[in-house]
């Protein structure tokens, strides 16, 4: 597996994969309107946003496997999405793009890398944790006036118990 530049011509590959990582949104929040009627197309607008020298893909089988995003800003940068095909997840794949993501920021002398996965995506908080994540810099509380069903007892902070 390697890592490298986003091209051209991986455009096809990543819009799969944003696809892919729009149907597990999808499949955890119970809420198949996310990403509406075609997912694939926001991959073409977060390449337009950040441009394609903050985009690494990873690359295995003589295939894109993999994409992940840096949202830079003048201090810090976001790593924003990082997605791997369902099949090569637990190979690696992602630590691979995390690395490539922070190390760039390190080069371009970035004080901070921060994510911001959703609080009911438990595998995303423990991959990113596991990366060297462990800076709880904000936590973004919802009070649902419309659906406060569709959330499910979830995660404990601070000695109190939050549905996600």
């Amino acid at each position: 597996m390697t890592v490298r530049g986003y091209r051209e011509a991986d455009l096809k590959a990543c819009r799969a994969l944003w696809v892919e990582l729009t149907q597990w949104h999808r499949d955890i929040f119970a809420a198949p309107e996310i990403g509406g009627d075609d997912p694939g197309a926001y991959f073409d607008e977060h390449l337009a946003a950040v441009g394609a020298d903050n985009i690494w893909v990873a690359e295995a089988d003589e295939r894109v496997v993999g994409f992940a995003g840096m949202i830079p800003e003048e201090k810090r940068a976001e790593l924003e999405p990082i997605v791997v095909s369902a099949a090569y997840r637990g190979r690696g794949v992602g630590r691979a793009l995390a690395d490539a993501v922070v190390a760039s920021a390190r080069e371009r002398g970035l004080r901070q890398v921060f994510a911001r996965p959703e609080g009911r995506n438990a595998e995303a908080i423990r991959f990113f944790h596991a990366q060297g994540f462990g800076v709880l810099g904000q936590i973004e509380l919802i009070f649902d006036l419309a659906a406060p069903e569709r959330w499910r007892p979830g995660e404990q902070i601070a000695g109190r118990d939050f549905r996600v």
